[in-house]
């Protein structure tokens, strides 16, 4: 008895010596639980979180879409102020799914996690300025929680580089990509998207074409002529989120309360469509109660009216009163499918194309890049639009083209023809592309938008405050580096300067 109970408990001793030389991670494995997080269990969220990055009605004030009736909002006079770094809270997943791509040497998700860090950063640079990126989302990886602010100049750089490199992978190496959302694992479409991305960063750099390590102008030609770009007009090869009737999964403005209360429509965007006579008007806006009570037909455009958005708003409270102001139309926010969210897609592209041909950039035929913009944009409400498809047919198009202040040949001066390009790539843009019209606006002057003689236009917004609270020596190099240590949002940054 007493031999059989040295033994025993020197086996114990001999057990809890080994133990001990384990670590407690490695006992504590769990062999049913994989160690590895698939890449393709994380792109569904990237994806749906990047193409729903502008939802709202922000740029839709701020480009004259909507007023309110209710108070002043601050995009509608550009007295916003400051922005928000939540995008960056996205590229975490982003630099996530790279590092588990690359642990099983899948190349189409480290293309595609180049191709959202590129899309995150393009915005963010446009939104503020300099900002973190070259050591950003280092945090976990690297210990980087104070991360430096690269110049403008050296983000889009980077950008495009990063896009660059997402085709090479796309073309050559890369396998399915499961679990994609937007193009059902197409690599050939994603490279296409990719290359036409790269168009429209690069037509944003027009005012830095003489400030940058290779020209411009040059490799937009290049990939117009020798790289796959979108190509399709009927939307079939156009980055976008289709939404469905299920909870979570539903269009982003689907039961908005504001829409069907105090949200109306701009007398400015309006009228651009009344000028031109176009019947996208019917596809966006409601008639007004009067135009209605007077038995006016749905395509009478007299039947529809705005709000001046530079008048007090309780002026514009008393016109929609007296039913003399357009509602947005009940298909935003009572189909819960309504349309797609298009990051980007052939109509936009061909007003890109045409642009970059007015600017020498390329040889070739603007009209007909101009013609498939606008006739694309016809193809999606007429898709879209439900029972309202007999005013976007083939026959519409091509009446609509005939018009003398829509036709591209009857533009008066070259001048004219760059504010057509612009003015119908705004007007396909409702709720579609956030800030990117404005931004068109802040480097091309158009569309003219509609402001008070004491209201100056914004070009960035401020840097967030837990910026100042939390990186607070970064975020003041990069104020006094680009503007005298004055963070305001009326100071040009660096692309439009």
């Amino acid at each position: 008895m007493i031999l059989s109970k040295y033994i025993s408990v020197a086996t114990i001793a001999v057990l809890l010596l080994f133990v001990g030389c384990k670590k407690l991670t490695d006992i504590n494995i769990n062999s049913n639980e994989s160690e590895v997080t698939h890449p393709q269990s994380l792109l569904p969220k990237i994806e749906w979180e990047a193409f729903r990055t502008w939802r709202g009605t922000d740029p839709l004030y701020a480009l004259k879409m909507i007023v309110r009736t209710d108070g002043e909002h601050a995009y509608q006079i550009y007295t916003w102020q400051r922005g928000t770094f939540s995008q960056y809270q996205h590229l975490r997943n982003i630099t996530k799914m790279e590092e588990e791509a690359t642990k099983i040497a899948s190349q189409g998700y480290i293309a595609l996690a180049k191709f959202f860090r590129a899309y995150y950063f393009y915005n963010l640079t446009l939104t503020f300025g300099d900002i973190p990126y070259t050591e950003a989302a280092k945090g976990e990886s690297l210990g980087i929680f104070n991360p430096k602010y690269d110049s403008q100049k050296e983000v889009f750089v980077g950008i495009l580089q990063e896009l660059e490199e997402a085709s090479a992978i796309l073309k050559s190496n890369a396998d399915d990509i499961i679990g994609d959302i937007i193009y059902e694992g197409s690599v050939s479409r994603w490279d296409k998207l990719v290359n036409s991305f790269r168009l429209k960063v690069l037509i944003t750099l027009v005012d830095r074409t003489n400030d940058f390590p290779f020209s411009i102008a040059e490799e937009f030609a290049r990939i117009v002529a020798q790289e796959n770009i979108i190509n399709a007009i009927n939307g079939s090869e156009d980055g976008q989120l289709f939404f469905l009737n299920q909870e979570d999964n539903r269009y982003p403005e689907f039961n908005a309360n504001n829409y069907s209360s105090s949200m109306y429509m701009d007398s400015t965007f309006i009228q651009h469509f009344q000028d031109l006579r176009d019947p996208r008007l019917f596809a966006i806006a409601n008639q007004t109660r009067v135009g209605k009570e007077e038995g006016k037909a749905e395509n009478d455009f007299s039947s529809y009216e705005g709000g001046d958005p530079i008048v007090p708003y309780t002026l514009v409270n008393q016109k929609a009163v007296r039913g003399q102001l357009s509602k947005v139309r009940e298909r935003y926010y009572e189909d819960p499918t309504a349309e797609p969210l298009v990051l980007l897609g052939y109509s936009e592209l061909q007003f890109i194309i045409a642009e970059a041909i007015w600017r020498g950039w390329l040889v070739g035929d603007m009209k007909q890049h101009y013609d498939n913009g606008i006739r694309s944009s016809f193809q999606f409400y007429e898709k879209y639009a439900k029972n309202m498809s007999n005013y976007f047919t083939e026959n519409q198009v091509v009446l609509y083209l005939s018009q003398n202040n829509v036709s591209f040949n009857l533009a008066s001066t070259s001048t004219d023809q760059l504010e057509r390009i612009i003015i119908q790539k705004y007007l396909r843009s409702f709720h579609q592309g956030g800030f990117s019209a404005y931004f068109d606006h802040l480097r091309t002057g158009y569309p003219s938008l509609r402001k008070a003689n004491n209201v100056q236009v914004a070009y960035r917004w401020m840097y967030p405050l837990d910026e100042y609270n939390n990186n607070t020596e970064q975020v003041a190099i990069a104020i006094q580096s680009q503007f005298d240590g004055n963070d305001a949002i009326h100071i040009k940054p660096w692309w439009i300067n």
